[in-house]
C-alpha cells in the first residue's frame, strides 16, 4: 500500500459481518456491490459473493476504500456463493503447490 503526501493510508480489513436483531447489518471486507434493490443485495467480498435477502433493504453506508458496508431492513437470509477473492488470486502455481 502506497501513501502519498495528500492521502492517508487506507487499511482494508478481512471479511466479517455483524447482524443485530435481523435489522442492521455491518460488513467489512467488501470489494464491490454487484446489485441491490429492496429485497436483495449482492455483494462481492473477500470471502466470495454474498447474497443478502430480506424486506425493505437499504444501503446506509458504503466505503469501498475501507471495504465497509452498512445495511438496514429485515434480513431473511445470507448466502455465500463461489470462492473467495484470495483463492481466486492464487493462479496455477498456487494451486499446484498447495
Amino acid at each position: 500500500m502506497r501513501v502519498t503526501e495528500d492521502k492517508k493510508a487506507v487499511v482494508r480489513r478481512k471479511h466479517q459481518l455483524s447482524l443485530r436483531n435481523r435489522e442492521a447489518l455491518q460488513m467489512e471486507g467488501v470489494v464491490n456491490v454487484e446489485s441491490f434493490d429492496n429485497q436483495e443485495v449482492v455483494v462481492e467480498t473477500d470471502a466470495g459473493m454474498l447474497f443478502v435477502r430480506g424486506e425493505d433493504l437499504h444501503i446506509k453506508e458504503l466505503n469501498l476504500e475501507t471495504g465497509a458496508l452498512g445495511l438496514t431492513g429485515f434480513v431473511h437470509g445470507l448466502e455465500y456463493a463461489g470462492d473467495s477473492v484470495a483463492k481466486k488470486g492464487k493462479g496455477l502455481l498456487g494451486r499446484l503447490f498447495r
